[in-house]
């Protein structure tokens, strides 16, 4: 019911393709984060998954059904695209009120949502008054405010501040933990590396990538492992017999390229080699995603 499906979506302004025949699926109980560099495609098929922008060809379906087919949208989709959207002339509540009216939601939800999202003591100020990150707030809970199954959020974490980052990163955590079905798109790879099980990459409107997001890193990192040891001699002579060379670094360390720690560590077991410190490198989400997309954006900057 919550599953999100794009198939063969297709999206052309003119002789320019801002989506490229994209397929995959977006599963509930996960949080799916929705990456890609900038002028990807990520806005316009968020756009063309809300019935904002008609596809060229292909679907865009939630449940099986186009958004413009729903019989209560707010109550199966909610959705976060811009948080300037909301009219700044209008109080906080007042906003919430008149969206849950004309889509037949109780008025309880609008003082539910407006406490969980931090604005219960704000809701009677005009929304032009608030800050990016009170609006971000107030964007968010307008997308909880029918209880829905689905949640589109597009860069949620902006204007925030440490505490409500950390909010709307256990929000999305426990939505999802609920059976939603939760997409999220972002631009920033450490926050995403936080809360994000499984990711979608996008790059000149085409699908990079579909995975879990351990499997993505994994994929584009070269096994390393640092390490502490008494005996660092010893312990480069063993693994020097097994094929592998130990480098030192400024602090101390060692490093050991094309290797698992769990292998190392059964290697001194067996000779007797105290080990300090032992652990598995992997790349972050950054590197392995700049790695992917480093010839797929259109706003390239040169260094100085």
């Amino acid at each position: 019911m919550n599953r999100i499906e794009i198939h063969e979506l297709t999206k052309d302004y003119g002789t320019h393709r801002a989506v490229d025949h994209l397929t995959f699926d977006v599963l509930p109980g996960r949080v799916t984060g929705f990456l890609g560099p900038n002028g990807a495609g990520k806005s316009t098929t968020l756009r063309m998954l809300l019935g904002l922008d008609r596809p060229t060809a292909g679907t865009a379906t939630i449940g099986g059904s186009r958004f413009t087919d729903l019989q209560s949208p707010l109550r199966q989709v909610g959705a976060l695209l811009d948080p300037q959207a909301a009219h700044g002339g209008r109080r906080a509540r007042d906003h919430l009120l008149a969206l849950a009216v004309s889509n037949g939601i109780p008025a309880s939800r609008v003082e539910a949502v407006l406490e969980q999202a931090g604005l219960a003591a704000v809701a009677r100020r005009r929304v032009g008054t608030f800050s990016l990150g009170m609006r971000q707030r107030l964007g968010i809970a307008a997308a909880l405010l029918g209880d829905p199954g689905v949640l589109l959020l597009d860069e949620p974490t902006n204007g925030l501040d440490p505490e409500g980052i950390i909010w709307i990163r256990e929000l999305m955590r426990g939505l999802a933990a609920e059976g939603r079905t939760v997409l999220v798109s972002s631009h920033l790879m450490a926050e995403s590396a936080a809360f994000v099980d499984h990711l979608v990459v996008l790059g000149q409107g085409k699908l990079l990538a579909d995975s879990p997001m351990g499997e993505f890193i994994d994929a584009r990192s070269t096994p390393r492992v640092r390490l502490r040891t008494s005996e660092p001699a010893r312990l480069e002579a063993a693994l020097a017999r097994e094929g592998f060379e130990m480098a030192s670094t400024e602090d101390g360390r060692w490093t050991v390229d094309g290797i698992r720690a769990e292998r190392i560590g059964a290697l001194a077991a067996r000779e007797g080699i105290p080990v300090l410190e032992l652990a598995d490198e992997r790349a972050s989400l950054e590197q392995a995603y700049l790695d992917l997309t480093a010839d797929r954006s259109p706003f390239s900057a040169t260094a100085a």
